[in-house]
């Protein structure tokens, strides 16, 4: 991935800086984007330190079409081709059931894992189709294959992302565009802090007596599937931690 050009949304925290440290360490020009700019330019100084070509930041808020707009004329003034987009940005919120559920955490869901992964791809597509090159990794969960209680809404977003994955394989078939999809299971990072709207014991109770995986595991597994030779695509990739052996059956180990 040596000086080729890497989009990731939601690069501040989780997955995507961890994504950011991993293709910094193969060499790579990242250009990062989030809401939260104090922390995007803390990923982007440790990518620096990291071994990165180079490591640009602009905010950008997935769920509004004038920010990923203004995102991508940005990224027109510092390159004209990105060789990888890494749509990473999105979430949870809430565990309610589909009767006590809220208008705005619903929208939240289908605004950043549904739509924004829709806008970012569709504003990044010209700085990809001119050339005989690119990669589009879209991040979803195993949460878009198996449904469960008090996850409708999110469960039905990563669905969302992973039939606009399989709907661009089909539409970007001859352009030599892979696309990909990343589907984590329990992993640690801030998502059930988010989930739970700042509630750290709610969030860390949901890793009780489990190893989960780690940002940096799924990080890997990114930069695997985006280093594959040109003419392998890997279509879609789940994984899980192994005390996970599917979104129902967890083993959890009791404390001594």
């Amino acid at each position: 991935m040596r000086n080729r050009w890497v989009l990731i949304t939601g690069a501040s925290s989780g997955f995507g800086a961890a994504t950011a440290l991993a293709f910094a360490k193969s060499g790579a020009n990242l250009l990062l984007g989030a809401r939260r700019s104090a922390k995007l330019e803390s990923v982007a100084q440790q990518a620096r330190e990291a071994g990165a070509a180079s490591a640009w930041v602009h905010t950008m808020d997935v769920s509004s079409s004038d920010s990923v707009s203004e995102f991508l004329t940005w990224t027109k003034t510092v390159t004209s081709q990105i060789h990888l987009l890494v749509n990473n940005a999105g979430g949870a919120l809430g565990l309610d059931s589909v009767a006590t559920g809220k208008d705005e955490d619903w929208e939240t869901m289908m605004q950043t894992n549904v739509l924004g992964v829709l806008r970012v791809t569709r504003a990044t597509l010209p700085l990809m189709l001119p050339f005989s090159d690119g990669h589009i990794i879209n991040i979803g969960s195993i949460a878009g294959r198996v449904a469960y209680e008090g996850g409708a809404a999110y469960c039905a977003a990563k669905a969302g992302e992973l039939q606009i994955t399989r709907a661009l394989r089909l539409e970007l078939s001859g352009t030599q565009i892979r696309v990909s999809t990343v589907d984590p299971g329990l992993a640690e990072t801030e998502f059930s802090v988010v989930r739970f709207k700042g509630d750290e014991a709610r969030a860390a109770k949901v890793y009780d007596g489990v190893t989960p995986l780690t940002a940096q595991d799924v990080a890997e597994a990114i930069h695997w599937v985006a280093s594959r030779p040109p003419h392998v695509c890997i279509d879609e990739m789940v994984l899980k931690c192994t005390d996970q052996a599917a979104i129902h059956k967890v083993n959890r180990k009791s404390k001594a």
